[in-house]
């Protein structure tokens, strides 16, 4: 079993809202055939904590407005070292840089195929901060 076509594309708008904040090596697993609760996780880096709760704003700010998806739970939000927002088709980790080399999600879940978000990373890039326009 793979992601749904869905997912992906709301995995790669979480993508694109992370990376317009300035968030770092952005990626997205497909974890669909180890877990039954979520399709992706979407995983980013941010070197502050403040980062970290700037990015997760843009990211739900995001999707609320170009999804109308408002994540079904929150975690971690007021520590601001790893926010976990979870959409129930994926789910975004954002960390301090840190944190996410300790808790190494990706080796975790090595074996799982990534998604592709590169061209929304990109497109985030060639982007000012606030517009809603996105290339996937």
């Amino acid at each position: 079993m793979s992601a749904t076509p869905e997912a992906v594309t709301l995995a790669q708008s979480a993508a694109f809202a992370a990376s317009e904040a300035l968030g770092t090596n952005i990626v997205a697993l497909d974890v669909s055939s180890q877990l039954v609760i979520t399709d992706i996780f979407v995983v980013a880096s941010a070197p502050s904590e403040r980062q970290v709760l700037s990015i997760v704003d843009r990211i739900e700010e995001h999707l609320l407005t170009t999804r109308d998806a408002k994540p079904v739970r929150r975690e971690g939000k007021s520590g601001g070292r790893w926010v976990l927002l979870d959409y129930a088709d994926i789910v975004v980790h954002v960390f301090i840089d840190e944190d996410r080399e300790f808790y190494a999600l990706e080796r975790l879940w090595k074996d799982c195929p990534v998604v592709d978000v590169s061209q929304a990373v990109a497109a985030a890039g060639n982007t000012s901060a606030g517009s809603e326009t996105e290339g996937n």
